[in-house]
């Protein structure tokens, strides 16, 4: 792996993080992350919207006048999620219906735009696919986390709505048939609180290990003490 394909990856799914870094798309983050499945159906609908509006702006940036790419940017990206829209509905129409005006509503997600305006509408076709698919793995794993987290504490379940999926099959129960379930997990305050966790955690992850870079001592080059002498 070239060392740009390794950045891009580290920002995509660390440093740059869309969801714990960038604070962009809360809207569908906090809103569809009640389930495992909900989110990580949408994360991977957002990573289509994102590589394929990323590779389209890539390859029509040098037509495209500067005055008005915004608006172009947006008739690019609505285009795709209307495609990705009827996809659903066509072939997972039940999971379609739950996750409702969330779908059309990528046209409006500050990530695809974002990365467009900031990315592709100035490398090439093939590194800005593969930024926006980077940037949309980084979202996916954000909305499958914080989706797991609030299912397991709200429901004790995990894969809840699996079987709109893939016919006949169900939620695993992981604390059991008696746990009663924490209700505030899986409404709105709850999608505050478990992303305010994941964020603190993504920080106390970085300062330690810049506390750790900092207490490691910087090499000695064998010339050094020579020189100082």
């Amino acid at each position: 792996m070239s060392a740009f394909h390794r950045d891009t990856w580290v920002n995509g799914l660390w440093k740059q993080n869309p969801g714990l870094v960038q604070l962009l798309g809360l809207c569908p983050i906090l809103a569809v992350s009640t389930t495992m499945v909900n989110a990580v159906s949408l994360g991977l609908a957002t990573i289509l919207v994102m590589a394929l509006a990323n590779l389209s702006v890539a390859i029509l940036r040098n037509f495209i006048p500067y005055e008005i790419r915004i608006p172009v940017f947006i008739l690019v990206i609505a285009s795709l999620v209307t495609v990705v829209d009827l996809l659903f509905n066509a072939y997972l129409h039940e999971l379609y219906l739950v996750l409702g005006i969330f779908i059309p509503l990528i046209v409006t997600n500050c990530i695809v735009l974002a990365r467009i305006e900031a990315f592709a509408a100035k490398n090439d076709p093939l590194v800005s696919t593969f930024d926006g698919i980077a940037q949309g793995v980084g979202l996916l794993l954000v909305l499958a986390v914080l989706g797991t987290l609030r299912e397991l504490i709200g429901a004790g379940t995990v894969f809840g709505g699996i079987d709109l999926i893939v016919e006949g099959a169900s939620a695993i129960k992981v604390l059991g048939e008696g746990y009663p379930g924490f209700l505030i997990a899986i409404l709105p305050p709850g999608a505050f609180f478990a992303l305010g966790c994941l964020i603190a955690a993504y920080n106390w992850i970085n300062s330690r290990a810049a506390a750790r870079k900092r207490a490691t001592p910087a090499p000695v080059v064998p010339g050094d003490a020579v020189a100082e002498h």
